[in-house]
């Protein structure tokens, strides 16, 4: 879940100390063995999505990494890149909520959806669209293509709209993980979360 604290976009209190397993071999697991460890990559990627310790997030990508940005016409190949474009997402967003609405895995691939309400303070993040002092709705999905149990592929659709805006409205299914952010720009003003019924 990319739940951003100012100046990065996962805190450790949200998912404790969440961490892949290490020189794990994925060539003899069970099906549901391969689904669980993606899904424990992913969510260490997460974790560690903040300044201080984005190499460890990096660090969970195969070698020929290719990262994507669709929405701002954004494309990276290379670790080192990637790591920039990280480092400009810190320094341009501010996080004030986060809904995690669905995440699911398979072999291959983990999926993972979400809103976020941020607050633009930077103008690093090619093609946002958005100024300083923006208040965010995000529609933030990511696919993630696995390979040999490391990430071969991040594609993140960042679909931004003016928060409160005539296209700012999602379907919130009862029992999505809600992580707010004190420190955030627009935190005072946060809404209640209206679930939807059942």
């Amino acid at each position: 879940m990319i739940s951003a604290v100012n100046g990065g976009m996962q805190g450790a209190d949200n998912v404790g100390e969440a961490r892949a397993p290490e020189g794990v071999d994925v060539s003899q697991m069970r099906r549901e063995e391969l689904v669980a460890h993606n899904l424990k990559v992913i969510e260490a990627h997460f974790h560690n999505e903040n300044p201080e310790s984005i190499d460890k997030a990096i660090g969970l990508y195969a070698p020929d990494i290719v990262w994507e940005a669709p929405n701002r016409g954004q494309v990276y190949t290379d670790p080192a890149r990637v790591r920039e474009a990280y480092m400009a997402i810190f320094r341009t967003v501010h996080f004030n909520r986060t809904i995690t609405l669905r995440r699911f895995a398979t072999e291959d691939f983990v999926f993972d959806d979400q809103l976020c309400d941020m607050t633009v303070v930077g103008d690093e993040m090619p093609n946002l669209g958005f100024k300083p002092g923006d208040r965010i709705s995000m529609r933030l999905v990511h696919c993630f293509e696995m390979r040999d149990g490391r990430i071969a592929r991040e594609i993140a659709f960042e679909m931004s709209r003016p928060y409160d805006g005539p296209t700012d409205f999602d379907s919130i299914p009862p029992g999505s993980t809600v992580a707010e952010y004190p420190e955030g720009p627009h935190f005072s003003e946060l809404a209640p979360v209206h679930f939807d019924t059942a």
